[in-house]
Parts: structure tokens; sequence; C-alpha cells
């Protein structure tokens, strides 16, 4: 009973490693996906309902801004913002940040399953390697003498 209680330990602590390593390499990547793609249409559909109110139609709006770079310079850049609009065609609101935020938010939350998905299945192979190195290293210790 003793050796399962301790396979199930090092398995759960191997994955867990694994995770962390995965994550750190996924869930950025699928951040910046996100940021990427927050000015899309389906970006807008799925998180508009969120945002505006009931009975409005949200879309993207772009427009032109500025920019600062590290050195204090202004450089022209591109505004983007969800604007639900009414029956009558009106804005009713205005949302240029929480919509972006959202949608890097679901991306992240992707990326964090399919960084767990992954720790499941490098999991067991990482557990061979780390028990043959082990295995090595205690082979190549020399008898005490004594």
């Amino acid at each position: 009973m003793k050796n399962a209680t301790a396979g199930t330990a090092s398995g759960c602590i191997i994955w867990v490693v694994v995770f962390c390593i995965m994550a750190t390499c996924v869930i950025p990547v699928a951040a910046a996906a996100g940021g990427v793609s927050s000015g899309s249409d389906l970006a807008v559909r799925t998180v508009g309902p969120m945002v505006c109110p009931e009975n409005t139609t949200p879309k993207i709006d772009t427009y032109a801004t500025t920019s600062i770079d590290d050195n204090g310079f202004e450089h022209p850049a591109t505004g983007y913002q969800i604007q639900c609009f009414d029956t009558n065609g009106e804005v009713v609101k205005t949302d240029p940040v929480a919509f972006a935020f959202i949608w890097i938010g679901i991306f992240a939350g992707i990326g964090l399953v399919l960084a767990g998905i992954l720790a499941f299945v490098l999991a067991a192979p990482a557990g061979v390697l780390i028990a043959k190195f082990l295995n090595r290293n205690k082979k190549q210790q020399p008898a005490n003498m004594y």
C-alpha cells in the first residue's frame, strides 16, 4: 500500500511541475493571441452580450489615436472600442477596455485548460525520464568501502 501511495504522490508532484512548465509557456501565448484578436468580429459577437445592455447590438468601432513610446514620442495608433446600438441606431454605451480584458481572459482560460491537458499527456514520459535519471545516478555511486 505504501508503494501505491508513494507512486500517486510522486505522480502528482510530477504533474504539478509539468503543469507549471506548460502554463508558463502556453498561457502567455494564449493571452497574446487574445490581445491580437480582440478587435475581431468573433470577439464582438462573443463578448458583446456580456458588455452591452439587453436589446442592443454590439459593433466594433476603430478610431485614430496616438501612442507614446519609451522615449516620450507620440506615434499614430488605432484604438478599438465596442459601441452598443439600440433599435433606433443610437449609441447607448461605449466600452473601450472591458471587452478586451474579458476576451483576453477567455483566451488565458483556454490556455490554462490546454496546459492542464498537456501536463496529463506529458507527465508519464517526464516521470519515466526522471526515474531513469535517478536510477542511473544510483548505479554510478561507488559502493561504501567500510
